[in-house]
């Protein structure tokens, strides 16, 4: 077949009775509902992005596959369909291959496109341009990874590969794609036919009679329950399920920072604001779309008070799950949804009703917290602190919910998770499990475009240099985003030593009072250079009033961070090192 395609010249061709690989790829995406790529042009897939675009897609055009590929895993999380992200070959493969493998991490749907050399050249390893085996380095970092030879077989690839992303629990998938395949040619009718509608991809799962009995054995035995809802709850957009639940059974409940908003963080039963004490004090403990990992001390530790004192029901799509850290008592195997609404049906003559004594002790600590942080969020201090920066944006929040916010950093991530609230479900997007720098651009791009809303993005300076020439991207397509760079001239804090005494600068710190606003001129946008909290409410008001690509930099306190944020235990350290460097202790 390859032979006839390279023998054919075009003028012999009709196009109304022939097609090519180019087309059915499209042609694929678009009978499947898949109507936006994110990508980086270039060797061998400039065309098919052009094709695309002539085809009624929208095509979205990156100054780096990273990017490019963190916008397409939060489309797939916005979305409940997955994200596509097509990259050149190799080099472009591997930059993309981190935003994959945060996506299967994140459990977030993503399909990465790749182009790659042909397979006789590969396997003999003669040096074709960009050579390398995509497919196998793609394998350990998503749920599926598949590699197309022949044109006639894109719509089951493409059909595998979405069935892939999306069926149970949701992740990455590649999709290998060598370039002279994209243009063979076939005939159009034969080529049609050979395309796939996925039917149900993500079928609803209802867990078994037994595991909602033992959950709800559980739950009676409660004195001082726990809901924790997870962003695998947010994702799931079974919003009313989720809050019926948590108002039926009258549960105190902790939103992890994705899962915000599906009930109001102004809610009375929400607990955010009392996280210590009702991790540490509860008994019995529902996860709800959320993994007991890192984020949550994996369940152990004096966080979470006395070994063995905690009972947990988990729901989950993955049964492998289930007593990944710690006993779960009742596993609850399915989607959010559905495990949800059958505790709600089981709950009916169970004698489960809310424990007031528990939800007045939870919000008495509540409301204490929230009195002792409101007087730092209204501080004016000069140069500003992440408090008084975030109190502004908090109001703003509060008083624009439908602004979609995007947030990293170190300080910035840590503190805004529980300043800023939200009121209503996937206005807020992450780093999410990995912890991951870099997300930003991208994120802000993947919202802006999936929803046609504003988009707020708080970054910190250090996340912010990790994705910030895709400020030029924001303003291409002229995005409604309005970035803000908490600029403490350095990673956690700028007003680091050399340890060593010498003349470089410490390895945490940046140059002095960079002018971020200045590269979103630069590109036709709109800068803000702002030192005072009255200062940065107009600014970022003015902003997102006029929906134009906006970059705030805005001075903070280069000593009001600290070392990693919140989770500075992470970083190693031992008794000799402090012992020769006295610094570490005070950091």
């Amino acid at each position: 077949m390859s032979s006839n395609v390279a023998a054919m010249k075009t003028q012999d061709v009709d196009p109304s009775t022939v097609t090519d690989g180019f087309h059915l790829l499209i042609d694929a995406l678009k009978l499947n509902g898949i109507n936006t790529i994110y990508n980086v042009p270039g060797i061998p897939i400039t065309d098919l992005g052009r094709y695309a675009q002539a085809q009624g897609m929208r095509v979205i055009s990156f100054r780096h596959e990273q990017h490019a590929g963190y916008a397409a895993s939060v489309a797939g999380f916005l979305t409940k369909k997955p994200g596509v992200c097509m990259t050149v070959s190799a080099p472009g493969f591997l930059n993309g291959l981190t935003a994959m493998a945060n996506a299967t991490t994140n459990c977030w749907p993503m399909i990465l496109i790749s182009g790659s050399s042909e397979r006789e050249i590969v396997d003999l390893a003669q040096g074709d341009y960009e050579e390398m085996d995509q497919l196998a380095m793609a394998r350990p970092f998503c749920k599926a990874a598949y590699r197309l030879n022949y044109a006639q077989d894109i719509g089951i690839a493409v059909a595998r590969a979405i069935r892939s992303a999306v069926s149970g629990r949701p992740g990455g998938v590649y999709l290998d794609i060598p370039g002279a395949m994209l243009g063979e040619v076939m005939d159009a009718v034969e080529g049609q036919r050979s395309l796939v509608k996925v039917i149900d991809p993500a079928p609803r799962a209802r867990p078994s009679r037994e595991a909602v009995a033992r959950a709800i054995d559980v739950m009676k035995q409660a004195e001082r329950p726990l809901i924790v809802i997870g962003k695998g709850a947010a994702y799931d957009q079974s919003d009313e399920v989720i809050r019926e639940l948590v108002e039926k059974s009258g549960y105190p409940f902790l939103p992890m920072s994705m899962a915000k908003g599906i009930l109001p963080d102004t809610h009375p039963q929400c607990a955010a604001a009392a996280r210590s004490l009702v991790l540490k004090e509860s008994d019995v403990v529902i996860m709800m779309g959320a993994r007991i990992n890192w984020l949550l001390s994996h369940g152990k530790g004096k966080q979470w008070g006395e070994p063995g004192s905690k009972k947990f029901i988990q729901i989950d799509i993955d049964p492998e799950e289930m007593d990944s850290n710690v006993e779960i008592a009742a596993p609850l195997v399915g989607d959010v949804g559905s495990c949800a609404q059958a505790l709600i049906e089981a709950m009916e003559d169970q004698g489960i009703a809310p424990p007031e004594a528990w939800l007045e002790q939870v919000n008495a600590k509540a409301t204490a917290n929230m009195e002792k942080m409101s007087v730092r969020l209204r501080n004016n201090n000069i140069p500003m602190d992440y408090h008084a920066a975030l109190g502004v944006l908090k109001d703003i929040m509060t008083d624009q919910p439908d602004t979609l916010l995007v947030n990293e950093g170190a300080n910035t991530l840590d503190l805004a998770r529980s300043i800023i609230n939200l009121s209503k479900p996937r206005q807020r997007i992450d780093v999410g499990t990995w912890g991951v720098m870099g997300i930003g651009m991208g994120a802000a791009v993947a919202a802006a475009i999936e929803t046609g809303k504003r988009v707020l993005a708080v970054e910190g300076d250090s996340a912010f240099g990790f994705c910030g020439m895709e400020v030029e991207t924001i303003c291409r397509y002229d995005l409604p985003v309005c970035i803000v760079v908490f600029n403490n001239n350095g990673i956690y804090r700028g007003d680091g030593e050399n340890w060593g005494g010498g003349d470089d600068p410490a390895t945490t710190v940046f140059v002095k009072d960079a002018r971020y606003d200045m590269m979103m001129e630069a590109f036709g946008g709109v800068g803000a250079w702002v030192k005072t909290p009255d200062e940065l409410r107009e600014a970022v008001l003015k902003a997102l009033d006029s929906g134009k690509p906006t970059l705030v930099n805005a001075l903070i306190d280069p000593a009001a961070g600290k070392e990693s944020g919140n989770i500075g235990n992470l970083n190693p350290t031992s008794v000799v090192a402090q012992a020769r460097y006295p610094q570490a202790k005070t950091i």
